[in-house]
């Protein structure tokens, strides 16, 4: 049996990691801060959790003190609910450095706590969350005192610009997979075939060298984002990689609150049919949509798998303070 994290030589040996992870964590508030953006922090018990169909929130009980009705919560699986509610209050440009929960995950790279970087940028689109992207690698870098990033025995130097690959591009390129003829081959199990070509074929072979904007997505997996304009089968989303992991996930946000509630049924109804079971749309994120989200754009950013990459760790484990117990 190992010892437990706690462990003098346990901490020993992940020490280095967790210190640099202290100064990425100054390193990326510092940049964010001179950019002109506000942390908040924001509630981790939510009325909804967030709906993507394979994500899989805690569920908890809010008691009542003067004896009513108890009421059902959940750990947030990430702020994106809240923060967007800052913005339709009428604050420009937020961040959190977000501890966040997603249940039936554990792997070397996901952990059922973790910490989201998410920050948000009114009156701009997703093009302005591609220099974040590039610039906060460059800080947790130099934060690191590193000049490569690594993972698994790739690397990707954050110092160059990022490679910027339309999601149709990537699926030719690495795959040689024509993604029109995937959707008219599959038009009913689209979804299933991308991401299965996308896991096998694609991901690994993106951010090799330098990192990767992946950008332009399918409509099909919009999730919260803007159609393009011109464009009604492809959305105004990027994801960011490095050493073929996902580091982040962003777009162009949805304004309008009739779409977003149709997406919202449609993830709902698809969760219901593999999983039996079903999240309940929070109505008040819905009424800030209806009183109006500015133009925006968001990004959320797997905080852990950057000081993953900035401090060579193979174990998202190996960068937390207090791993959660396994049991």
């Amino acid at each position: 049996m190992s010892e437990p994290w706690w462990h003098p030589e346990r901490l020993a040996a992940r020490r280095s990691a967790l210190e640099a992870r202290a100064r990425i964590a100054a390193g990326v508030r510092a940049w964010l801060a001179a950019e002109g953006f506000v942390e908040v922090e924001t509630p981790a018990l939510v009325v909804s959790p967030g709906l993507e169909p394979h994500l899989f929130a805690f569920e908890t009980r809010l008691r009542d003190p003067h004896g009513g009705a108890e009421r059902t919560l959940y750990l947030r699986t990430s702020p994106e609910f809240t923060l967007k509610k800052l913005l339709a209050a009428g604050m420009p440009r937020i961040f959190e450095l977000a501890r966040s929960f997603r249940n039936a995950e554990r792997s070397s790279t996901h952990h059922p706590e973790f910490t989201m970087l998410e920050w948000y940028r009114a009156g701009a689109s997703y093009e302005a969350l591609f220099g974040d992207c590039e610039a906060l690698l460059r800080a947790a870098a130099q934060a690191a005192g590193t000049t490569r990033l690594r993972f698994r025995g790739a690397e990707c130097d954050p110092f160059a610009p990022a490679e910027r690959l339309t999601v149709a591009d990537a699926f030719a390129k690495h795959a040689g997979i024509e993604l029109a003829a995937l959707r008219r081959a599959e038009p009913e199990r689209f979804e299933d075939a991308f991401f299965r070509a996308f896991l096998e074929r694609v991901e690994p072979r993106l951010g090799m060298g330098r990192a990767t904007l992946l950008v332009d997505w399918p409509i099909e997996i919009a999730a919260l984002a803007r159609v393009r304009p011109g464009a009604p089968d492809v959305a105004e989303r990027v994801e960011l990689f490095a050493c073929g992991l996902e580091l982040a996930n962003g777009w162009s946000e949805l304004t309008d609150p009739v779409e977003q509630r149709r997406r919202f049924e449609r993830d709902l109804e698809t969760k219901a049919r593999l999983y039996g079971e079903r999240y309940p749309i929070d109505p008040d994120f819905m009424a800030a949509l209806e009183h109006g989200l500015p133009e925006s754009a968001g990004m959320a950013l797997g905080f852990d798998r950057l000081v993953m990459c900035a401090t060579g760790a193979e174990r998202i484990d190996d960068v937390l303070f207090a791993p959660v117990d396994e049991g």
